[in-house]
């Protein structure tokens, strides 16, 4: 494994692009300005961002505020979107072809159960059914359905009344 030759990053390949060693070193120094300044920036931002977190907290303002605030505005700003208006006028065009359709369909299913209803067929088991019941019924029909009363003042006694 000793014989596998290993890139250790500091190879110099500013040979292959055709830079000057002065440019090199120019590119050199202008990147490690850049670095230092990108180290400051972000000690400068954090402690904006301190001083921020002091304010809010004196101001009273939690981070559950600004969460508030945030997802407000940013529903508002879905809201006022072309695409939610053009999907919300969407939904509702629809929302009013389905109604149709569902009360198109109910009044088929209604007209449907009407012509059944008058049907022959239906007639005839309306009736044998009529007829079953009054045999099952019978006397009870006419509201003297012979139960005794709750308070026993009935002269016959509950056994009389025992179905078995």
């Amino acid at each position: 494994m000793t014989d596998v030759p290993v890139d250790t990053g500091t190879a110099r390949t500013s040979i292959s692009e055709g830079l000057t060693e002065a440019e090199e070193e120019e590119l050199r120094s202008e990147l490690t300005k850049v670095e230092e300044e990108i180290v400051t920036l972000r000690q400068v931002l954090a402690a904006k961002e301190r001083h921020c977190g002091e304010l809010k907290r004196k101001l009273g303002l939690t981070p559950l505020d600004g969460l508030k605030q945030n997802l407000s505005k940013s529903w508002h700003d879905v809201q006022v979107s072309n695409a939610y208006k053009k999907t919300q006028e969407t939904l509702s065009q629809a929302g009013q072809k389905t109604s149709a359709a569902l009360s198109n369909v109910s009044s088929a299913i209604s007209r449907k159960l009407g012509d059944m209803r008058n049907s022959a067929t239906f007639k005839s088991f309306e009736d044998r059914v009529g007829t079953i019941k009054s045999k099952v019924v019978g006397g009870r029909e006419n509201g003297s359905d012979n139960l005794p009363s709750p308070t026993g003042s009935s002269e016959k006694s509950l056994q009389d009344h025992a179905p078995f």
